[in-house]
């Protein structure tokens, strides 16, 4: 995979704004591994490998077992290991995520909403949104993961 263009260099301003709320989503009291387990899912199903390896390279850093990574992508078969806070945030990431197919539909709503308060289903919505959009520049744009350009050169 070839590197289309370094979107960031060419417009920092709107990597800046798209910053501010990653800024915003790390200090909303989601929890740093809580909030990469959410990113890692949005971006596995999206099929960005360059987020897959950078959440996956945080969530080892944050302590995360490899056998709890290597299940993410089929949480609902996994069960005890991803609490119920966790299970209720990843079928909310699946289904904001596929938006045009699902509708985000009101039992999955109910279901966050068991789990979390208000400002947290907002704050999941945001950092799930934010996720989408960035891979879809990763994507778009041909970002190499990190483990590719490692042995690459």
């Amino acid at each position: 995979m070839t590197k289309r263009l370094d979107y960031a260099a060419i417009a920092p301003d709107g990597m800046k704004a798209m910053a501010g709320v990653h800024s915003y989503v790390a200090h909303c009291g989601l929890g740093k591994a809580f909030v990469e387990l959410v990113y890692l899912r949005v971006s596995q199903i999206n099929g960005c490998a360059y987020c897959i390896d950078l959440h996956t390279r945080a969530l080892l850093k944050e302590g995360v077992t490899i056998e709890k990574l290597a299940l993410v992508s089929v949480w609902r078969e996994a069960g005890a290991l991803f609490d119920a806070r966790e299970q209720a945030a990843l079928a909310w990431a699946e289904s904001v995520t596929r938006v045009s197919e699902t509708g985000a539909p009101d039992d999955a709503f109910a279901a966050v909403s068991a789990q979390f308060d208000q400002k947290e289903v907002v704050d999941l919505t945001l950092a799930i949104s934010l996720m989408n959009a960035y891979n879809r520049m990763a994507i778009s744009f041909r970002a190499p993961p990190a483990a590719a350009k490692s042995v690459q050169g």
